[in-house]
């Protein structure tokens, strides 16, 4: 069992970390079967989602229970009612809520008026459950996670926080390289810094120094979803971070290609690259599923609707 709620890659120790990505592996290699047998999870989505979406109902029929999709139109939760009012309806009849949401805000509200687990499945603030299927892909790849050094290139956005946090805990060496006004906070270096683990964290304006060493080199869209309207006037800032040849030159020739998906192929990733021998991207999305598995199969076990 893990704690109640998965708001953030900082609600886990380092212990539980490494216990859902053993987990995680066991379940890929061997399966689960039913340990959620008549359990049901609420996916409460504000943006558009595949991998999420699928991700998660495929891990819940996996464990033999089944998931409700209830996207934005339906519920319009924080309009048509209260977020606390959708925490505590969802918590008389179901087991967990996962959520996908634009505010961060929006999760730990749900978490404090829910009595069922609650999942972040995605908040501009952080993406935990894209994490653990990361480090996942990283553990099939390379056995022990400690001592590896991978590079993020692009923008200081919620999967980088979650890169950072996850990397120390787990031992990696994570060097970010993004333009110079859209690196991660200070703040969050330090958050990081204090962690657990033995891993570290660095941030450079120098994308191809970045990646000489680098194991994995790994990107995300330079906009995020609910913010396509700044992508115009980023990309000036971005072009020179591009996922291409030549910054692929760079790194180590046996390095790997990561992005957590969907790619805007020909901005922050070139269609050579995506492409190549090099990409496990599809990895990453198929690890989703395992690792949520093993997320949902950990937290949901003991859980009863109105308790």
């Amino acid at each position: 069992m893990l704690g109640r709620d998965l708001t953030s890659i900082l609600d886990l120790s380092t212990e539980e970390l490494a216990h859902v990505l053993d987990v995680s592996l066991g379940m890929k290699r061997d399966g689960a079967g039913p340990m959620l047998a008549g359990k049901t999870l609420a996916l409460v989505f504000e943006k558009p989602s595949l991998r999420t979406r699928v991700s998660f109902e495929m891990a819940m029929r996996r464990l033999g229970g089944g998931a409700i999709a209830l996207p934005p139109h339906e519920i319009q939760m924080g309009d048509r009612e209260p977020v606390r009012d959708v925490a505590r309806v969802l918590s008389r009849m179901v087991h967990g809520i996962a959520a996908r949401t634009y505010a961060h805000e929006t999760i730990l509200e749900l978490v404090e008026h829910a009595s069922i687990p609650v999942v972040n499945a995605l908040s501009e603030d952080e993406h935990p459950c894209q994490a653990l299927a990361d480090l996942l892909t990283l553990r099939e790849r390379f056995g022990d996670l400690r001592g590896v050094r991978w590079t993020y290139v692009g923008d200081g956005n919620n999967v980088a926080r979650s890169l950072a946090y996850a990397s120390v805990k787990a031992g990696l060496h994570l060097t970010i390289a993004t333009p110079p006004d859209f690196a991660l906070l200070d703040a969050d270096l330090e958050t990081a810094g204090a962690l657990d683990g033995g891993g570290t964290v660095t941030q450079t304006t120098d994308a191809h120094a970045a990646v000489r060493e680098a194991a994995v080199v790994y990107t995300d869209v330079w906009a995020s979803m609910g913010h396509e309207h700044e992508l115009e006037g980023r990309k000036e800032h971005f072009q020179p971070y591009q996922l291409n040849g030549a910054l692929m030159a760079s790194a180590p020739a046996d390095a790997l290609v990561m992005h957590d998906l969907p790619a805007h192929r020909g901005e922050e990733i070139s269609d050579e690259v995506i492409e190549s021998d090099r990409s496990i991207v599809f990895d990453q999305a198929e690890n989703r599923m395992h690792a949520q598995q093993a997320l949902l199969a950990l937290i949901l076990a003991e859980t009863t609707p109105g308790a």
